[in-house]
């Protein structure tokens, strides 16, 4: 691995601990028009998603509540940071570009404003923490469809 590998490596994982610290978005939003709960059964990881999006289908507004481990936590808050602002169909396109990456998939390419997304690229070093990480973008996928059932990572 090059110097300049580990250094992004080394960021990532930086970032990664720091969202898992100090979440972005946590808590209830309370004018939400969009929400999801998702469970995790492996590992208990459990949170509720919530959306506020506008009249043009825009993502005004998004947090989450809920416990989990360090990864669990991190993605979620990664993941608001990543959806507020964008309209619902690149939201859309970002989950499935993320749980690809997260299958192993490095040539699936996140949007040039979702760079610090690839700080979940190092989940996969971990097998069994994947399910951690895609948690809440399965939430996001159940919310934006307006599913009534709890995404789960089964």
């Amino acid at each position: 691995m090059t110097a300049t590998a580990r250094d992004m490596q080394d960021l990532y994982r930086e970032l990664v601990l720091d969202h898992s610290r100090n979440p972005r978005h946590f808590g209830r939003l309370e004018d939400a028009t969009h929400t999801a709960d998702g469970i995790n059964p492996l590992c208990g990881d459990k949170l509720r998603l919530y959306l506020r999006v506008d009249d043009a289908g825009n993502i005004e507004s998004s947090s989450f509540e809920g416990s989990g481990c360090a990864i669990s936590v991190a993605s979620a808050s990664l993941l608001t940071d990543a959806v507020t602002g964008l309209p619902v169909e690149q939201a859309r396109r970002c989950c499935a570009t993320v749980a690809e990456r997260l299958a192993g998939d490095e040539s699936a390419e996140l949007a040039s404003n979702l760079e610090k997304l690839r700080a979940l690229d190092g989940v996969r070093q971990y097998p069994s923490r994947i399910k951690c990480a895609t948690l809440a973008w399965h939430a996001l996928r159940s919310a934006l469809n307006h599913d009534a059932v709890p995404a789960t990572t089964e």
